[in-house]
């Protein structure tokens, strides 16, 4: 297929152009033709003239690749080989939610032919892709896997806002049903990625392989949130801790912080549910999970206790919270951590406003009825900083005062600042 795919006799279609599909779509856009679907026309329309909508590429991204965007699934029946990066979040009560992986396979399903490839990117648990969507891609297209087509798992690896690693930068994890079609996905994916691939020895292995990825970095945040937890109650600085801890050659530089977004947040979700299914309950996995889905409270009433300590009435506070992101530098507040925070002060009826550079207002009150102001408008009791933005970091002890003139208050949750900045504060950090 390699050769067909170089000569564009044949195209490659990714099935979900979000954070994760669309840089990789215009990526295999260079040397293949590639169709980008996603299910949101007004989004299609945005990349159709060249504009990312989460906001994270440029049109020079877009220039020169062959590719055709659309939202009409019946395109798809003219590619061969398939990429599906669609969504995989938890729902309420954090049990993986499939219903995009399923609706993505049902659309690639009814595209389907003989001869045809389909590498799945979304995070899963180990057996998904061939427990949960291989089922659902034989029974639309009525074909048989090895006999008709191939199937492929390759974890995505981008990291958003990370403008040193983009995605050919970072090595790639494949692996195929059988060794001709991880071959295969490895010769695709071995166009654009620079930095190589690694085949995985089969499909499971690299679905674990993804998940595992996020968990440990889950539980080294954890165990820094339980340390700064602790080194509260004691009045020490936790950013001195680690500063003096990190001058050990091996010490693993992790720090604490709200824990959100769409891998961290929710990966360890997906193992621990697959865990469970199999007669285990993890309790490493699971205790850093509640550390961390617990900090947005431990922040909370640490700004109500200094609150009360300075003899305010709760019921006339206002608190300005800056950042919304899960990350910083970029639009994506899927999972916010922030989002808790804010319910977690109005449950101690605090007024809070909150502002964002680089969230969109639209999302921002579609998925937490939240209104973004365009500015603040002090005067604040207390200000916190929630996301690490470059245009935060910028700001001066003046700004500060202007927003607070009276026993200004600051929690600096991404530890952006110093404290011996701001002399007549009270100065709280993560």
């Amino acid at each position: 297929m390699i050769d067909q795919l170089l000569t564009r006799q044949k195209q490659i279609a990714v099935i979900g152009l979000g954070y994760v599909g669309l840089p990789l779509a215009l990526a295999l856009a260079r040397p293949f033709r590639v169709i980008g679907y996603d299910t949101d026309a007004d989004r299609v329309a945005q990349m159709q003239q060249g504009v990312d909508p989460s906001q994270q590429l440029t049109p020079d991204d877009f220039a020169g690749r062959d590719i055709q965007f659309t939202a009409d699934a019946n395109t798809l029946r003219n590619a061969h080989f398939f990429i599906i990066a669609v969504p995989t979040p938890v729902d309420e009560y954090k049990v993986p939610d499939l219903q995009y992986l399923r609706r993505a396979s049902e659309t690639v399903g009814r595209a389907l032919k003989p001869g045809d490839c389909v590498v799945y990117e979304s995070t899963v648990y180990p057996g998904c892709t061939e427990d949960d969507c291989l089922p659902v891609l034989e029974q639309t297209s009525g074909l048989i896997l090895g006999h008709d087509f191939s199937l492929g798992y390759s974890p995505e690896r981008i990291s958003p806002g990370d403008k040193t690693r983009s995605l050919t930068d970072i090595q790639k994890v494949v692996s195929g049903h059988d060794a001709g079609a991880a071959q295969t996905i490895a010769d695709v994916y071995g166009r654009v990625i620079t930095a190589g691939v690694y085949v995985a020895p089969s499909i499971q292995v690299a679905e674990a392989a993804k998940v595992v990825e996020n968990v440990q970095r889950d539980l080294n945040i954890s165990l820094m949130n339980e340390l700064a937890i602790i080194f509260d109650r004691m009045k020490l600085d936790t950013q001195e801790v680690l500063k003096a801890a990190g001058t050990k050659w091996n010490f693993l530089p992790f720090t604490p912080g709200l824990v959100g977004g769409h891998c961290i947040g929710i990966d360890p979700y997906y193992l621990l549910y697959k865990a469970r299914q199999l007669g285990y309950d993890p309790q490493v996995i699971n205790s850093g999970r509640r550390i961390n889905d617990g900090m947005p409270a431990f922040v909370a009433t640490k700004v109500v206790q200094i609150l009360l300590h300075n003899n305010t009435d709760l019921r006339q506070c206002r608190v300005l919270v800056m950042g919304l992101t899960f990350k910083e530098n970029m639009a994506d507040i899927r999972n916010s951590r922030v989002a808790d925070l804010i319910t977690e002060l109005r449950n101690y009826a605090v007024t809070v406003d909150v502002t964002d550079p680089h969230a969109r207002p639209t999302d921002a009150l579609a998925d937490y009825n939240l209104t973004l102001l365009p500015e603040p408008t002090g005067p604040y009791h207390a200000v916190i900083i929630a996301v690490a933005h470059d245009e935060y970091r910028s700001l001066d002890v003046g700004y500060f005062q202007l927003l607070m003139p009276d026993g200004p208050i600051l929690l600096d949750l991404k530890a952006i600042y110093t404290p011996s900045e701001f002399v007549g504060f009270d100065y709280w950090r993560l």
